[in-house]
């Protein structure tokens, strides 16, 4: 899986989508699962953009049936991303 975890900084277009949890204890490395479905079920445009940065769009078409997705999210990036 193509990851980028060049930076361990949570940019603050991101991190509003993560607001009950510590960010000091948020990583990408332990938490990928949980972020990318949050981004996809919440972000923006802005943490949709950081998200491809972190893992190829190929790769996130792969993860797609293993992540907790309303059927509305799920079906348009399953749409979006092939």
């Amino acid at each position: 899986m193509h990851m980028n975890d060049n930076s361990k900084h949570i940019p603050d277009s991101v991190a509003r989508y993560f607001w009950g949890d510590n960010l000091k204890d948020l990583s990408w490395v332990s938490h990928q699962k949980y972020m990318i479905e949050t981004i996809l079920e919440n972000g923006d445009e802005h943490a949709v953009r950081w998200l491809f940065m972190k893992i190829s769009k190929t790769s996130l078409l792969s993860l797609l049936p293993r992540l907790r997705l309303s059927a509305k999210s799920r079906n348009f990036w399953n749409f979006y991303l092939e």
